[in-house]
């Protein structure tokens, strides 16, 4: 073993994205290429964060805003919170790796769900933590189970509200009652990266907990508003928690660009609606297509759908990159037979169902080929 690197850090099995279509084209030829894999918006980035971002441009010379100071008085007077209440990550991924580094200690413990969103795992591991992994419930956390894994070893829980990569979600009632005689020792960190695109009436405000539980609640610009390219995200919390993962954040760690689109991305109601129209449209359309086709799927709060598609998942997923149709191959996940993909534009979801058609129809004739 190679003393020079800390073993922890050989524990770690490094998160690999989902293919960029560029590769895709590149490295099979193609000249139409979609991307359902990643969980963006189909439409684009917000208009008025592009705007806000032509008018910055000629800025670039200077170093950000170390502090996010316009985007957090914003975010304070959307979410009827302090600006101390905030802190402003490159990415919600940063934040969860802040908490991590600013809050746990080598041999706390980390409750996360199992499978759920690959982040938790790695930062947790990198920090020498002990994980302690509840199996999800008929693909949905299980907060009864995660709740009776407490005891005084325990730091964070990490619920993630939508789940991804299930697309489940946990209720108010349910969020309500897992809370009640929690230990203060112990905090719950709701990452809600797909929160703006819920639907769910039933979808707990988890903002009414800050001040009477230990919460951090982190959030995305990337889903709703379209800025994935730029990573940002936030999260909200106490003061002291948020003074902690500022000692830990690097110096500006949010570009400029990043900034100011979200600021102006925030005020552009018109765009989260058309976006919010389009899921409801696409969903409905696709688990039409999968029940025809007979395959099940998990019901989603978020943009995207986990589907069985029976077969071994790696396979489907190349057939389907050969057609080019990128997807999310859920074998990371120990999910053998299941795909996960973005619901995206009409244009896009016609053109997903088509080729997973053929792509089933194929395999289908071939096995039958050979009886």
């Amino acid at each position: 073993m190679n003393k020079l690197i800390r073993e922890d850090i050989l524990k770690i099995k490094p998160y690999e994205p989902g293919k960029p279509i560029e590769e895709v084209q590149r490295e099979l030829g193609l000249k139409e290429v979609i991307k359902l894999a990643s969980n963006e918006n189909p439409l684009g980035p917000s208009p008025k964060a592009v705007e806000a971002i032509r008018r910055s441009l000629s800025n670039l010379n200077r170093y950000p805003d170390g502090n996010s100071f316009y985007l957090r008085q914003k975010l304070a007077a959307k979410l009827k919170v302090k600006p101390e209440n905030l802190i402003i990550g490159n990415g919600s991924d940063e934040l969860i790796v802040l908490a991590i580094r600013a809050l746990v200690n080598k041999g706390d413990e980390v409750i996360i769900a199992k499978p759920t969103f690959l982040v938790y795992e790695i930062a947790a591991q990198a920090v020498g933590a002990k994980i302690v992994f509840v199996p999800l419930k008929n693909f949905k956390y299980d907060l009864v189970a995660m709740k009776k894994k407490i005891n005084s070893r325990t730091k964070i829980i990490f619920i993630a509200n939508p789940d991804n990569p299930t697309g489940s979600y946990v209720n108010k009632k349910e969020v309500e009652l897992f809370l009640k005689d929690l230990p203060n020792t112990v905090i719950v960190y709701f990452d809600e990266a797909y929160a703006e695109v819920v639907a769910e009436k039933d979808y707990p405000n988890t903002l009414k907990y800050l001040g009477l539980k230990n919460v951090i609640i982190a959030r995305s610009f990337s889903k709703a508003y379209g800025l994935a390219g730029l990573r940002i995200g936030y999260a909200v919390s106490r003061p002291e928690f948020i003074s902690y993962m500022n000692r830990v954040r690097e110096p500006f760690n949010v570009n400029s660009l990043a900034q100011v689109a979200s600021v102006a991305a925030l005020d552009d109601k018109v765009f989260l609606k058309r976006t919010k129209n389009l899921l409801k449209e696409g969903k409905t359309y696709l688990y039409k297509s999968f029940k025809n086709l007979g395959l099940k799927y998990v019901p989603s709060a978020t943009n995207f759908i986990l589907v069985d598609v029976k077969k071994d998942s790696s396979e489907i997923f190349r057939k389907l990159l050969k057609l080019g149709v990128i997807v999310r191959d859920m074998k990371a996940w120990k999910l053998n037979t299941f795909i996960r993909v973005t619901i995206g534009t009409s244009g896009e979801n016609k053109k997903f169902i088509g080729a997973l058609k053929k792509v089933l129809v194929q395999r289908s004739v071939k096995l039958y080929a050979k009886r």
